[in-house]
């Protein structure tokens, strides 16, 4: 007994538990596989090696441990081993902790691959399952000055909100246990952009008909010249503020 707490105190269970859960990303190679499935695929374990740069069976340990720790979920495909972020929830705590990290500490890039595909990264890329860098705080700040979308007291979806997906073609899945809108921080542009129910929904309706196309093998994203018009047209996005 120390300081009038016991091992079996719930105190020290849940801090026992949120120890264990930061020592599973407080690795690099960890960290980069989470990023990396950050963009709602799933991917082999000598995709993510490769990705990490470390030799396949190093990886394999560490994915066993991000499966264990519920932090992915795992799936087999004859010989192949696919591991996926396990849910939005992980997805966010990822993404949120990323952007505490300062722009200026982050590593200058090494080559004109490396800026350019940094730069494609903030001027749009999918998180997990939403829209996020620059299109996607574009897209919210057009959702809010329209009312579609509420901040005031945390993000809300509006009665206008639900008219302008029924209009344009966006089924909402209103049985999800996700919350409908949420704000998820952004961490190049260090503010929140949607995500939830409605955010997916426009992210998969925004790669579905066209709007915008993946780029690389990263998380990055383009809008297109017809994803121009539509945004444009639905929202009065500025086509020189995609690009």
């Amino acid at each position: 007994m120390l300081g009038g707490m016991t091992s079996r105190d719930p105190r020290n269970r849940r801090a026992t538990q949120l120890a264990r859960l930061a020592g599973l990303i407080a690795d690099e190679t960890r960290a980069a596989c989470l990023l990396a499935l950050l963009d709602g695929r799933a991917w082999t374990a000598s995709e993510l090696a490769r990705h990490a740069g470390v030799a396949a069976s190093t990886l394999s340990e560490h994915l066993g441990k991000l499966v264990a720790g519920g932090l992915l979920a795992e799936e087999r495909q004859g010989r192949h081993r696919y591991v996926r972020i396990a849910d939005a929830r992980v997805a966010q705590l990822v993404e949120e902790l990323s952007a505490q990290v300062g722009v200026d500490e982050v590593v200058r890039p090494r080559s004109l691959r490396e800026s350019s595909a940094g730069s494609a990264m903030a001027r749009g890329r999918t998180c997990y399952d939403h829209l996020a860098g620059r299109l996607g705080i574009a897209v919210t700040d057009a959702m809010t000055e329209r009312r579609l979308i509420s901040q005031d007291t945390g993000f809300a979806l509006t009665g206008s909100g639900l008219e302008w997906f029924d209009s344009a073609g966006i089924a909402l899945d209103r049985t999800s246990r996700r919350p409908l809108v949420r704000g998820c921080l952004d961490w190049t542009e260090r503010r929140p952009h949607l995500a939830g129910v409605a955010g997916a929904a426009l992210c998969r309706h925004a790669l579905e008909v066209g709007w915008c196309v993946r780029i690389g093998t990263e998380r990055a994203v383009k809008v297109t010249a017809s994803g121009e018009r539509a945004l444009e047209e639905l929202l009065g996005i500025e086509a020189a503020v995609l690009r």
